[in-house]
């Protein structure tokens, strides 16, 4: 899970970058790329040498490099994948595919850790716990496409399109207001589910930590139900 702090850093935002993740790519597929530079980036920053590996981003697109549908679940490799601990988030794809990782070493099923291994409910261990759930994915429960809105025009656009709403996993399970389904269909919600739990209110960069229960009337950001725009990192080898 990338942290705020790093992804205010290197937006060069306090807002993070919303639904762009470009990061300096260009051509098709280019926000694919960023989402993995940005991966990369943190990585490398946390613990020197890690950036060498490949990274993905845990994320659907309606179109990579080829013009063909990217599933989030096909780009991360067969693991095992570990936290920046060495502490065992999932052994194998089968782990993945289910509301939290099964097998996961104690606690971080249901708080998964920041690129420092922190968990990400309170980064801060000095501070209150933070709301700061809502995790970009554009995927519904078995890691696939959500759907045509779901991904920012494929994390290439922070723009104020009511039409176009990310869809969220959450990083440690939010218990509010009951549950749904988490698939395909608009507006389907699993407050508990890491990698498909419901819509974002749409792609413009911002950050909402405070425990308010859900976006505000009229709001567009990727973090205002509470969040602030992060993603999944996976290496492809441990």
């Amino acid at each position: 899970m990338t942290s705020i702090v790093a992804m205010q850093e290197l937006s060069g935002s306090q807002d993070g970058f919303g639904g762009d993740l470009r990061f300096g790519e260009t051509g098709p597929g280019a926000g694919l790329r960023g989402a993995d530079k940005i991966c990369a980036t943190i990585a490398e920053k946390s613990l020197p040498g890690a950036g060498g590996k490949t990274w993905r981003a845990f994320l659907s697109a309606t179109a990579g490099e080829d013009g063909k549908r990217v599933d989030a679940i096909d780009r991360i490799g067969e693991g095992p994948w570990y936290d920046r601990l060495g502490r065992l988030i999932a052994s194998n794809k089968e782990a993945l595919l289910d509301e939290r990782p099964t097998g996961a070493d104690e606690g971080l099923a249901d708080d998964l850790p920041n690129e420092d291994g922190v968990p990400n409910h309170q980064p801060d261990p000095s501070q209150p716990e933070v709301d700061n759930h809502d995790t970009l994915t554009g995927s519904d429960d078995k890691g696939r496409l959500y759907g045509s809105t779901a991904t920012c025009s494929d994390w290439t656009s922070a723009a104020a399109d009511r039409n176009s709403k990310p869809r969220l996993g959450h990083s440690w399970p939010r218990n509010f207001g009951g549950g749904g389904p988490g698939g395909p269909g608009g507006g389907g919600f699993n407050m508990a589910h890491w990698m498909s739990a419901h819509d974002a209110a749409g792609c413009t960069p911002g950050v909402n930590l405070v425990d308010a229960g859900g976006p505000a009337q009229g709001a567009t950001s990727v973090g205002s139900g509470g969040g602030y725009g992060g993603i999944y990192c996976f290496a492809l080898t441990p």
